[in-house]
């Protein structure tokens, strides 16, 4: 995916409210790039321009070599049936059809592209142990399940058609901690498919450990990117740091008070 000064406004031109500004962002095949930001960054706006659930207001917007930022609803479709580019939704249990077992949920979007059953069928059990779910559970309605085990049931959906792109808005924020690494640890393993991953989150310290670029996101604009860790080790922006000085499992504890009121004077928040 390459993002090209992405510009995403809502409201009327009397009232238009900036979401995006002149963001230029990508990720390469097999690379994950993690994209951090408190609420009101624009993460969850930027997801949605990438899969063209918002029109952009400018700039260019490419998935897998195809210029996508003009496309119609009818082109937005057709590339998503293609499984071109997946979503990981942050609540497993609302993405899940309440009414499908969880063998139908996996199998439906190979159907969708044309699998015949039995296929989709052998394609839904194999893929089951990267995720690390059992096939006990493919009889299961998702309200059956654990939130754990929903998010990973999730992953697999998105991941079943073999995309070239997969965006994960807050994959593990209502998670437990015990799951939540289980499902970083899945994700940092995926990463050896090729597929490219965008991990969007407000928490540093989950995207830090997976991640091989992080893009920070401040107030709809791109304040600052580069290697993980070499932003973790020297961050420019005061934003950057603020966010680094409240991840305590970056740098073993969290900024003090003062340190804290002293980034937050900086970015006048």
């Amino acid at each position: 995916m390459e993002l090209t000064d992405l510009e995403v406004h809502y409201g009327s031109r009397r009232r238009r409210h900036r979401a995006l500004h002149g963001v230029s962002l990508s990720v390469a095949p097999g690379e994950t790039l993690g994209v951090i930001g408190e609420t009101g960054s624009g993460k969850s706006t930027l997801a949605r321009a990438a899969l063209g659930l918002v029109r952009a207001s400018a700039g260019s917007i490419r998935i897998a070599g195809e210029e996508v930022g003009a496309y119609d609803h009818r082109q937005w479709r057709a590339l998503r049936r293609r499984g071109v580019v997946q979503y990981v939704f942050q609540d497993p249990l609302r993405s899940l059809d309440p009414d499908l077992t969880i063998e139908e949920s996996l199998a439906e979007p190979l159907l969708i592209q044309g699998v015949a059953h039995g296929e989709a069928a052998r394609r839904v059990r194999s893929f089951l142990p990267r995720v690390r779910l059992s096939e006990d559970l493919l009889g299961r309605l998702p309200g059956e399940l654990s939130g754990g085990q929903r998010q990973r049931v999730s992953v697999a959906r998105a991941l079943v058609t073999d995309p070239k792109l997969v965006i994960l808005d807050e994959p593990v924020s209502a998670l437990d901690s015990a799951n939540r690494v289980q499902v970083l640890e899945i994700l940092k393993e995926l990463r050896a498919t090729g597929v490219a991953l965008v991990f969007i989150s407000h928490d540093l310290g989950s995207v830090a450990g997976i991640a091989d670029r992080v893009a920070v996101l401040y107030r709809g604009e791109l304040v600052e990117s580069g290697e993980t860790r070499d932003l973790v080790r020297d961050p420019r922006h005061p934003y950057t740091r603020l966010l680094i000085g409240s991840a305590p499992t970056l740098r073993g504890a969290a900024a003090d008070g003062a340190e804290r009121e002293a980034l937050r004077a900086l970015l006048h928040v």
